[in-house]
């Protein structure tokens, strides 16, 4: 008899900021969700078997929002069982940067980019909100 262990499922999220070529700060990039459950998330996704965290992470940027990330820092490892009302997800939560144009694919409907103090918190979906509010304690304390 062999024992199959069950381990929750391993995402990636990216707060992606964005800048111009001058290096000018433009904002952070939300997503709108395409499937369920709908609503304005950070991009991310799932880590394919024999992936590195890290790699998923550039992956999913560009699947999601069409643009190659650097820069990565972690933020934080988040892993409330109740995070997605799906199922049991650990997500590893990068900063990063880029300079190219955001545009929605894969999964995303919409790709928008807005300065931290105009997202709207009680909008988002899972624990992004946290997520966020970790990130703003980080990079934008007059927020908190």
């Amino acid at each position: 008899m062999s024992f199959t262990p069950q381990t929750p499922y391993l995402t990636v999220d990216g707060i992606i900021e964005v800048y111009d070529k001058e290096d000018n700060f433009k904002g952070i990039v939300l997503i709108q969700r395409k499937y369920p459950p709908l609503g304005l998330a950070l991009p991310g996704g799932f880590v394919d078997v024999g992936e590195r965290v890290e790699n998923a992470l550039y992956r999913e940027m560009k699947e999601e929002v069409s643009v190659n990330v650097d820069d990565l820092q972690l933020l934080n490892i988040y892993s409330d069982p109740s995070r997605d009302k799906r199922f049991h997800t650990v997500s590893a939560v990068y900063i990063c940067k880029t300079h190219e144009a955001v545009y929605a694919n894969d999964d995303a409907k919409e790709a928008f980019i807005l300065m931290p103090q105009d997202i709207p918190l009680e909008e988002l979906v899972f624990d992004h909100k946290i997520i966020l509010k970790d990130y703003f304690q980080v990079k934008w304390s007059n927020l908190v």
